[in-house]
């Protein structure tokens, strides 16, 4: 049985800058004709990672880094003291070298007369394979590594993070993992287009010898939106990147728990826009990920006695219905974690919890889909 678990939530920012394009302005999408503020799945992924990392175990998390030969290196030297860094730095190479990844010399950064060797791209590592990589380099010695040695330090032992978001290693494809988890760009529920703030910022010298004018000019652009987000956990995936379905049922729910928490950190000091979503539905399929995009294709406005925040609950609501209704796909559970206006259009499609129902819900839901 395939087992699907899809997240929802509208979720809305006052004036801020999350996530920016190129020139610095928030970046936007067009949807229904019409553009609206656009956050993008790689800014979330990332919030959501760096989110796992205030409660789950350091041994649970990846790191992506092109240096991570580097760390690897520097485990040997803290775990073996005795071990010349040189020496460490070799036997690294030589464990690449066998997994046909290909390392490059690093420019040295100032103060340094030699770098380590890095990749050539970002490497996603887990904790558990640097650690393992660390201990069997220096188990082994001067002996030549195979590629099945390689392949047994860096092919197990997968991190939540990678078994979610799913790695890439361009050279040796070999060590690629689908991801299991998939992440929309959140997307604005109605029109909105950039605004520009104008700042000055005083020269607190010259202020005291009470002379006038700005030490500094300058403009920052904002958007203010209710967001649309929506992410899909790819269960069975998910359970075998991971190597067991009760890991699988932990790192669902833990991900559930970081989608709400988390906050792409862009500009966060300038506008401190630490809203929490108003609305979250989360449901548990035995086919195929839905999402709800299409409820927002003619932008939500604002109606007298109804603000757009309830606008947008109701046309979500009857957006899941319909389609329901049309396709048969109604979830084997769902439940609606919101704010007392915004949960009654869900009244007669799901349970309404507190954050930790939610949690504890879904854990137990999946943990008795996977016995059956």
């Amino acid at each position: 049985m395939s087992i699907t678990v899809d997240f929802h939530a509208l979720h809305t920012l006052p004036p801020s800058n999350i996530n920016r394009d190129d020139t610095g302005a928030p970046k936007s999408g067009l949807f229904g004709g019409v553009v609206r503020q656009r956050v993008s799945s790689q800014a979330w992924k990332r919030a959501i990672r760096k989110d796992f990392e205030t409660y789950l175990d350091h041994s649970q998390l990846g790191v992506r880094s092109k240096r991570t030969p580097q760390l690897i290196a520097e485990r040997m030297t803290n775990l073996a003291p005795e071990l010349d860094p040189a020496e460490a730095k070799a036997r690294v190479d030589a464990l690449f070298k066998a997994a046909k990844i290909k390392l490059h010399d690093e420019k040295p950064q100032d103060g340094e007369e030699t770098a380590g060797k890095v990749t050539g791209y970002l490497l996603f590592l887990s904790e558990q394979q640097i650690s393992r990589a660390a201990e069997f380099l220096i188990e082994n010695g001067h002996e030549k590594v195979s590629k099945r040695e390689a392949d047994a330090i860096l092919d197990a032992s997968h991190s939540v993070d990678i078994a979610m978001f799913g790695r890439m290693v361009a050279d040796a494809p070999d060590y690629n993992v689908d991801a299991a988890v998939q992440v929309a760009h959140a997307l604005g529920v109605h029109e909105s287009e950039p605004e520009f703030d104008f700042f000055t910022a005083v020269d607190d010298v010259v202020e005291d010898a009470e002379e006038t004018g700005a030490g500094m000019l300058g403009t920052v652009q904002m958007m203010s939106s209710t967001l649309y987000r929506f992410a899909s956990i790819d269960f069975e995936s998910l359970a075998k990147n991971l190597g067991s379905r009760e890991a699988a049922v932990e790192a669902a729910t833990a991900f559930a728990k970081s989608f709400v928490r988390s906050l792409p950190t862009g500009k966060l000091n300038t506008f401190a826009n630490w809203t929490m979503p108003e609305l979250v539905y989360v449901t548990v399929r035995d086919d195929r990920a839905v999402s709800l995009v299409n409820a927002f294709e003619t932008p939500v406005d604002a109606a007298p006695g109804n603000s757009r925040r309830q606008a947008a609950a109701e046309a979500l609501a009857a957006e899941a219905s319909q389609i329901e209704a049309m396709y048969g796909l109604a979830p084997a559970a769902s439940w609606i974690l919101a704010q007392d206006n915004l949960a009654s259009p869900f009244a007669e499609q799901a349970t309404r919890v507190n954050f930790d129902g939610l949690l504890e819900q879904l854990s137990q839901r999946l943990t008795e889909m996977t016995r059956d």
